[in-house]
This record gives C-alpha cells, sequence and structure tokens, in this order.
C-alpha cells in the first residue's frame, strides 16, 4: 500500500512538475514581488529604517540581513497561490473525475500539487537568496543552520500550501481560488520582517508580538546571525506544526465534498 501510494504520488507530482517547466514565467513571477519588495525596502527606505542592526560603536549591519527572513516568507506566500489556482483549474477541467476511474490512491491527487508547490517555492527562494547576496546579505551560519532554516521553510511551506488547497476546493471563480493569498502575502508587513515590534504602537505591537510570522522571522534572523534561537524557534514550529494539521484535516474534508 505504502508503495503504491509513492508511486502514484510521484506519477502526479511529475504531472504537475511539467506544468511548470512548460511556463516557468510562474516561478519568476513568484520571485518578482519579494525582490521588488526587497529593493523597495533597501535602497529606498532603508536609510530611514532602525531596525537595530548595530549596537554600540559596532558598524550596523546591512538592513538586508535584517530583511531577508521576512521577504522569504512573502515570496512563499506568492507562490502558493499558483497552487490554489492549478488545482482550481483541474476541479473546473474533470481531472479529479478522470483520476477517480483509474486505480489510484485517492489523497494522492492532492499531494502531486502540494509537492510540486515544495519544489516550485524552493526554486523561487533560491533565486530570492541569490538577489539578497548580490545587494550585500551575508551570513556565517553554518551546514547545520542553514538546514535549520530550510526545514523551517519547507515546513510553512507545506502548512500554507494546504491552506491553498482549501481555497483551491473551495472558490467559486479562478480569482477566488488565487486571492485567498494577498492577506498571507501582507501579514508580514505587521510583523518583526521589516522593523522591530518595539517601534510599533500598543494594539499593532501586540498583534505583530502574537502572530506566526514574528516567531518565524525572528528564529530563521537569529539562525542566519548564529545567535541563540532560544524558545522562539519551538513557538514557530509549533505555528508551523499546527496549522499544517489543522489544513491538512480541513482539505481532506473539502476534497470529500467536493469530489464523493
Amino acid at each position: 500500500m505504502t508503495t503504491h501510494f509513492a508511486g502514484d504520488t510521484a506519477v502526479l507530482t511529475g504531472r504537475s512538475l511539467r506544468h511548470i517547466l512548460r511556463s516557468p514565467d510562474t516561478i519568476i513571477t513568484t520571485a518578482v514581488m519579494p525582490i521588488a519588495f526587497m529593493l523597495l525596502f533597501v535602497y529606498v527606505f532603508g536609510g530611514a529604517i532602525d531596525a537595530g542592526t548595530g549596537s554600540g560603536g559596532a558598524a550596523a549591519e546591512p538592513y538586508v540581513n535584517y530583511l531577508l527572513p521576512g521577504i522569504l516568507l512573502i515570496t512563499i506566500a506568492s507562490g502558493i497561490a499558483y497552487t490554489s489556482y492549478r488545482l482550481f483549474m483541474d476541479m473546473q477541467g474533470g481531472i479529479f473525475e478522470r483520476f477517480q476511474s483509474m486505480p489510484i490512491a485517492r489523497s494522492t491527487v492532492l499531494w502531486g500539487h502540494v509537492l510540486t508547490s515544495v519544489v516550485a517555492n524552493l526554486i523561487s527562494l533560491v533565486i530570492v537568496v541569490a538577489v539578497a547576496l548580490i545587494m550585500g546579505f551575508r551570513t556565517g551560519a553554518g551546514v547545520l543552520a542553514w538546514l535549520a532554516v530550510a526545514g523551517i521553510l519547507i515546513l510553512f511551506t507545506l502548512a500554507l500550501t494546504w491552506v491553498a488547497v482549501i481555497a483551491g476546493l473551495s472558490a467559486k471563480t479562478v480569482d477566488g481560488a488565487s486571492a485567498f493569498a494577498y492577506p498571507l502575502i501582507f501579514l508580514p508587513l505587521i510583523s518583526s520582517a521589516f522593523v522591530p515590534t518595539e517601534t510599533m504602537p500598543g494594539p499593532v505591537r501586540a498583534f505583530a508580538e502574537h502572530q506566526p510570522v514574528t516567531s518565524i522571522v525572528d528564529s530563521i534572523r537569529n539562525l542566519f546571525a548564529q545567535q541563540p534561537v532560544g524558545t522562539e524557534i519551538w513557538v514557530a514550529l509549533a505555528w508551523c506544526l499546527g496549522l499544517l494539521v489543522a489544513a491538512h484535516l480541513l482539505a481532506r474534508a473539502a476534497y470529500r465534498r467536493r469530489v464523493p
């Protein structure tokens, strides 16, 4: 059964990946907006923003070092909109009904889209990091720290992708299938992604400090800066895992309703 599931998932993931390879502009488009944000904040607003990147008489680190973790999360939030869109188009095209007539594991159809999202988003993330390096991003983080960052980003991608699956299965129009991602894209703006939460007014600061993006951003930033991650990383992992489990269960329920 496990081999059957893995084989079916691999076939359907390959199908979705071929669609992306035929239209690489999807990945390029996903990376364009985060890169534009990064350019805007570093070269236009960066001189006026005090992110506390220097202390005492020490030279301040480049603002891009502070900014990059939040930009990576925006990249993922931007990328999952395409997962919802592709899933909606498959639903409208009757692909799911065709798959039902085949001897394949039921859930592999969804997993094919989810794993494709992970691969596509990883490529977009690599592009964004490459641009950040050109802009002056530097880190002394070792291999283990980079693996930890990659693990957090993959977990976050999986969680948001299952949210995208819910949207793709529930949307009534193609615009609605991808519009859900907009609040997720702008959520990092009300977090520690661009400025320290200490600079925010009371109610905004309270929200920023208790939403998932802040703990994830702070954990990645500390890993890059070779600083202790403290309890933040456990809070970040709890948010990601909690969202992943809840979204996965809701997505499967939505799938059962749409494809009995």
